[in-house]
């Protein structure tokens, strides 16, 4: 069991690594700039702290007792000159490890061949593995291509373009080779180096077994996805150009994504099998990232709370909804001095002889619609018209998930293009109960963008009603029992 200092433990590989870390019974102590995300790390076997890479002196309190510390610090996404920040926070790293006699600093880096002229970030990648390699620590770097996961930055470009673009123009940087790796790998052997005895610094390079260009792993995920998509090769479109045509149909921030898109110059390939020889990990394939990506997100999408999801991010709304990896999702809450069973009982009796609780109308004219294409319309009702349970049909939605006074989740069987869910949750606090209503779409293509944006109005007025006349209707039911 190790002393570990986890950075970056809100980023992404980061967040990605911690429970992992703690399965694994080290003591974790994350470090964090912000006092606001103290609470989103804290868990039992967490110590967190408060400092920053620009702060010797912080990172040197950060730093007592530590045995190994996680190096996930970057600067891609401040305004000002990322590479001089960057070498500044590393520095500074370098030399509070060294002070502080930590044995070991692990660093995820990237590939790319030094010789080769690397774009910016590139350079940047492995400038910070070099200035780190200055401490008395021992440094092991693990260089990367492209990371395949939900959530993974060159991954959501990816997939964003596929989704968004029936007819995508292609530039040269499209048939430029990587080797991908998928981010279950990646974290196996962030994970397992800590089993191996510390010995002086390490560069692995680690990749899957595949060379494919940027444009392959686009047909790939398109394939996954039953997308047909047509890829136009065009000479013309350099990576800056790239860059501003990528902030036009892809929900990335646009200085980072500049930043990423000026590095797919670059060929990113395994030049050493020595990572494959050292570690026990046999690295997944392409096709087998992809679906491992599209299983975790449904997995963890699935185990998402709501109350949870939006407090952390302020509960703010925007007009279509806020997006979650590629789901749509539109929530709103009511509350009701009413016990959360009281509040759950006209939930568990949606559907069927019951109804919407608003517009009914509406509902019967889109399951007709629904039957002229084929589908189930809302023909079926309810097994039962007080009580669900996993797996019944109410009207052309499945029950997804029900958990009595607290959850109920539907799955649309209607013919939409794409993947619909309509969740409840209620959850009570001192005699008030609050009421979420949650509408979320996973959408297929652009129409399946299309679709959901155009009915947003239509959704915003219906699911407002809906949601005030469950609330209205328990208050109701609770006063005549009363």
């Amino acid at each position: 069991m190790a002393k570990v200092l986890l950075t970056g433990a809100t980023g992404y590989v980061g967040g990605r690594l911690l429970p992992l870390l703690i399965d694994a019974n080290h003591q974790v102590r994350c470090l964090t700039r912000r006092e606001t995300t103290k609470n989103s790390l804290s868990r039992e076997g967490v110590e967190v702290v408060v400092g920053s890479a620009l702060d010797i002196g912080s990172l040197e309190q950060a730093l007592v007792g530590i045995e190994t510390a996680y190096y996930f610090i970057h600067s891609m996404g401040d305004t000002e000159d990322f590479e001089k920040t960057d070498r500044l926070a590393a520095d500074n790293f370098a030399q509070a490890c060294s002070n502080q006699k930590v044995k070991r600093i692990v660093y995820l880096g990237g590939l790319g061949d030094p010789s080769d002229k690397l774009s910016k970030h590139l350079r940047s990648r492995q400038e910070i593995g070099d200035i780190l390699r200055t401490s008395t620590a021992s440094v092991i770097e693990f260089r990367a291509s492209i990371i395949i996961g939900s959530g993974s930055l060159s991954f959501e470009m990816i997939r964003a373009l596929v989704e968004r673009l029936p007819v995508m123009v292609c530039p040269k940087w499209v048939r430029v080779l990587a080797q991908p790796i998928s981010i279950e790998d990646v974290l196996s052997y962030l994970v397992e180096v800590l089993e191996h005895p510390i010995i002086e610094s390490q560069l692995y390079e680690i990749g899957g077994p595949e060379q494919v260009s940027y444009g392959e792993i686009m047909r790939r995920y398109a394939k996954q996805r039953k997308l047909r998509r047509m890829m136009v090769p065009v000479p013309l479109l350099t990576p800056y150009l790239s860059s501003l045509w990528l902030g036009l149909v892809t929900p990335l921030y646009s200085r980072v994504g500049k930043k990423l898109v000026d590095s797919l110059r670059n060929s990113t390939l395994v030049s050493n099998n020595q990572a494959r020889d050292e570690f026990s990990i046999v690295p997944r394939t392409v096709d087998q990232a992809i679906a491992r990506a599209l299983v975790y997100e449904d997995n963890s999408f699935a185990e998402t709370r709501w109350s949870d999801a939006f407090s952390a991010g302020g509960d703010e709304k925007s007009w279509g909804g806020v997006r979650f990896g590629s789901r749509l999702v539109d929530s709103r809450t009511r509350t009701v001095k009413l016990s959360a069973a009281d509040a759950f009982t006209p939930i568990r009796r949606i559907g069927g002889e019951t109804g919407w609780y608003y517009g009914n109308w509406l509902w019967k004219i889109r399951g007709f619609m629904d039957l002229l294409v084929g589908g189930v319309g809302v023909r079926r009702g309810r097994r039962d018209p007080d009580n669900v349970r996993a797996g019944d049909t109410v009207d052309f939605w499945r029950v997804e998930e029900v958990t009595e006074n607290k959850i109920l989740r539907l799955a649309a069987e209607m013919k939409v293009p794409g993947r619909a869910w309509l969740e409840f949750e209620v959850s009570e606090e001192q005699g008030v109960t609050t009421v979420r209503q949650t509408a979320i779409f996973d959408p297929v293509g652009l129409f399946g963008i299309v679709y959901w944006y155009s009915l947003f109005p239509l959704h915003e007025f219906v699911f407002h009603g809906m949601l005030r006349n469950i609330c209205r209707s328990a208050v109701e039911e609770a006063n005549r029992k009363n």
